[in-house]
């Protein structure tokens, strides 16, 4: 018998039976989707983006801000192309298997599915962050804050579809006034050259601000590269809901390109304004792990901010809420497709949401999150926070690189699949997009401390190959994006 080759891979027969135990409704429209893109993202302007201020001052996280915005337009035009023409839930699994073939897919998946499952768990700290600040329970009570956010909005995920969709419109709606009032708060209260301006060169805090644009250099903007992608990151997420858009060949462009439209306008704003508050300051902020807490606080006082705090956790809310729905329906996917163990995609029978892939998903979160705690101790906030972002961000880089390839392979590979959008700006944008990640990622590398993050990543990439070498690869099933890749390729 001939002996198979590592790229070999076999499909396995499932009758109708085994897709009707994962089927999905259709609920989403335009305002739907635009909500679950600005509220995947939302909480990085309240929490996260504030750590490239340490990396690189006031000046470097601007220019880094910039950078990543080109990256994402890049990214975001490329995706509107894909997702109405690939209308799948895979999304960016589903453009790399048409563009690359099952291991492309399957790697693309995988790093997607990482981004997925880790930027949940950064999200959740935050609100930790936040809620022991407001309540004042002990740095030690933080899991319990990590458990009940888990728990519950796992649990409204699962419940429906259509509550989900309301919920995600309506904190997403309400996050973006709690920021609108904060910058119209902060107009009255700032000092710019002052408070924004206040690290020096050696990274001391200039009591009288007024320091240099770029206190650490341009190597400081590219340093604080993974934290202003925090201002964008999981806007990638929207073509995961193209099985539960009402019309995604119509809906799934528009809902994205609004969406990042929005996410500009306040990661402007945010970057700033929060910096430039009398009394904060970039170099205190460059360390909290409540930043928005920070700024209300000092212009309203303890007593009143604490009340508005509770209202800003919603932004960090709007995006563990949408971004957990992400993370079921990739999982789901690859699990449809046999890339992962099949029985994570089973939705439930009546409410037709994937819960087995999000309770999936929240556990192996927590988990990562717990173990990165007794790694590094409990005192170490903000250096879990960092780390837990950096690994987000490297699993994320690596899918922005293989989508924006996917794009560009599948323009040259498959140009008679019809198109409802059109990306004006074309491979170039793709190509810049793919230039801006790897940049990212050899930055990520540069700071020995997160390092390790990414170290636990590749472990985490290595067990899971491993899987789909020895098992997955063999009992592939034809789900509908294994059907559309293997219909084009023929083609």
């Amino acid at each position: 018998m001939a002996q198979k080759r590592l790229t070999d891979v076999a499909y396995a027969r499932r009758d109708q039976s085994y897709f009707d135990r994962r089927g999905l409704i259709r609920h989403a429209n335009v305002f739907h989707l635009w909500a679950l893109g600005v509220g995947a993202v939302i909480s990085g302007h309240f929490s996260g983006w504030n750590f490239g201020l340490a990396a690189g001052g006031w000046g470097g996280m601007v220019l880094a801000a910039i950078l990543i915005m080109i990256m994402y337009w890049g990214l975001v035009f490329a995706i509107a192309e894909m997702s109405p023409a690939l209308p799948h839930t895979g999304a960016a699994y589903s453009f790399a298997r048409t563009a690359m073939g099952p291991w492309g897919g399957f790697l693309t998946g995988l790093a997607e599915s990482v981004m997925y499952i880790l930027a949940p768990a950064v999200i959740v700290y935050f609100i930790g962050a936040y809620m022991s600040a407001i309540f004042g329970t002990p740095e030690a009570a933080q899991p319990v804050w990590w458990v009940l956010g888990y728990l519950l909005f796992v649990g409204l995920n699962i419940w429906g579809v259509a509550l989900s969709f309301r919920i995600t419109l309506v904190v997403t709606l309400l996050a973006l006034g709690c920021l609108v009032v904060f910058w119209v708060s902060a107009l009255g209260h700032f000092d710019f050259a002052r408070f924004a301006l206040d690290i020096g060169p050696d990274g001391e805090q200039l009591a009288e601000g007024n320091g240099p644009f770029l206190p650490y250099g341009i190597g400081g903007a590219f340093a604080a590269l993974p934290f202003a992608v925090w201002l964008f990151l999981a806007i990638e997420q929207l073509p995961l809901a193209a099985e539960e858009s009402v019309d995604p060949r119509r809906d799934m462009p528009r809902g994205i390109i609004w969406a990042m439209i929005t996410l500009m306008v306040s990661a402007f704003m945010i970057v700033w304004l929060a910096p430039s508050i009398l009394g904060v300051g970039a170099h205190a902020l460059g360390q909290s792990d409540e930043p928005l807490l920070d700024g209300l606080r000092a212009i309203y006082g303890e007593g009143l901010a604490e009340g508005l705090a509770l209202v800003a956790v919603l932004g960090l809310v709007a995006s563990f809420h949408t971004i957990i729905f992400a993370q079921g329906r990739q999982i789901y996917s690859l699990s449809r497709a046999g890339y992962f163990p099949p029985f994570l995609s089973i939705t439930h029978g009546r409410r037709k949401t994937p819960y087995v892939a999000m309770i999936a998903g929240a556990g192996l979160g927590l988990s990562v999150m717990l173990g990165l705690r007794h790694y590094f101790g409990e005192g170490a906030g903000s250096i879990i926070g960092g780390t837990l972002i950096n690994m987000a961000v490297f699993g994320a880089m690596l899918s922005y690189i293989a989508q924006a390839a996917s794009f560009i392979l599948l323009r040259r590979n498959h140009p008679y699949i019809e198109r409802p959008f059109v990306n004006p700006l074309g491979v170039g944008g793709a190509l810049v997009t793919i230039v801006i990640a790897c940049v990212t990622l050899g930055f990520q590398f540069a700071d020995p401390v997160y390092r390790q993050g990414i170290g636990f990543v590749i472990v985490w990439f290595a067990a899971f190959i491993l899987y789909f070498t020895l098992f997955g690869r063999h009992r592939l099933i034809l789900s509908p994006e294994e059907a559309f890749a293997l219909e084009h390729a023929r083609r």
